[in-house]
């Protein structure tokens, strides 16, 4: 698992937090203000399924935005499995703080924990085979490298971050150059390849054929049946042993769900990416309670 600074900086952490305490506090928290200041309590923060943890630095941040004195201990950390009614943290401080940034902070943790969560199911239901788990930029939007941090929590890899680190080639960037050779020829002219990975989608066998004539050691195989699948293994094995050249790296992707990806994986693909774990993910239950005084 990757730490979460390699991914976003302690500067655009903050910044994530800093704005989602604005839109939910405003000019001030007119409930929580009627709590005595010197009011301080004890909170424990309860997960009521079981899950995959993710997000605790933004839990974190958002309290101590408020009031750097509020203490935090947690009995879980990042990637850890959670089961029902465990207690995964607990909160000493001023109770108006607490009620301020309890829902800011559970919204990044139950956001993050479902997207770790849902990325754990599909790994473990490949565990048996050797193809990894990949995101996509189907993310929400100013989350992307959170979300892309919780899918390394839950145990999958990153796909590109964005459109400034890959060059994939997809079907609208063929057409507007004119055949996938093209394509390939005037993103290496324009990019050259020692500078950014190139993939390529493709939607036939016909075009992997292409993909692979043209140099290319990525290749996306879009919406492919797993027998597609299988023999686009092979023409890639193929190539690479006719050629005495290393094989490309093959990415399946499209109508990928929990039913369908073992049989997707054993076909011998690299990867499988999935866009329903950043964007089809169920927020984890969390519960803050306040021990009695």
């Amino acid at each position: 698992m990757i730490l979460r600074s390699q991914l976003i900086s302690d500067e655009q952490l903050a910044e994530q937090v800093s704005l989602a305490l604005q839109e939910d506090i405003g000019d001030g928290d007119v409930t929580a203000s009627f709590i005595p200041v010197t009011k301080t309590i004890t909170a424990d923060l309860f997960c009521r399924e079981n899950a995959t943890l993710c997000g605790l630095d933004w839990f974190n941040l958002a309290f101590k935005q408020l009031d750097p004195a509020i203490k935090i201990s947690w009995q879980a950390k990042d990637g850890d499995a959670i089961k029902p009614d465990q207690i995964v943290c607990t909160l000493t401080g001023s109770a108006q703080t607490i009620l301020t940034g309890e829902r800011t902070a559970i919204n990044f943790l139950q956001t993050l924990s479902g997207t770790a969560t849902q990325t754990r199911v599909y790994v473990d239901a490949i565990s048996d085979t050797n193809a990894r788990i990949l995101d996509t930029r189907k993310t929400i939007p100013g989350l992307r490298l959170a979300q892309k941090y919780a899918v390394n929590c839950g145990g999958g890899s990153n796909h590109r971050i964005g459109l400034y680190d890959m060059i994939l080639i997809k079907e609208n960037h063929i057409g507007a150059a004119g055949s996938i050779k093209e394509a390939v020829k005037q993103a290496r002219l324009k990019m050259p390849q020692h500078e950014l990975p190139i993939e390529v989608e493709v939607e036939t066998l016909d075009e992997l054929h292409q993909a692979l004539d043209a140099g290319v050691k990525r290749v996306l195989l879009d919406n492919m049946s797993n027998d597609t699948l299988i023999e686009a293994v092979k023409i890639n094995q193929q190539f690479s042993k006719d050629n005495n050249t290393e094989a490309a790296k093959l990415e399946a992707s499209g109508n990928v769900s929990l039913h369908t990806i073992n049989g997707i994986a054993k076909t011998g693909v690299d990867y499988i990416s999935i866009g329903a774990l950043t964007k089809h993910l169920t927020a984890v239950d969390f519960s803050l309670r306040f021990r009695n005084s």
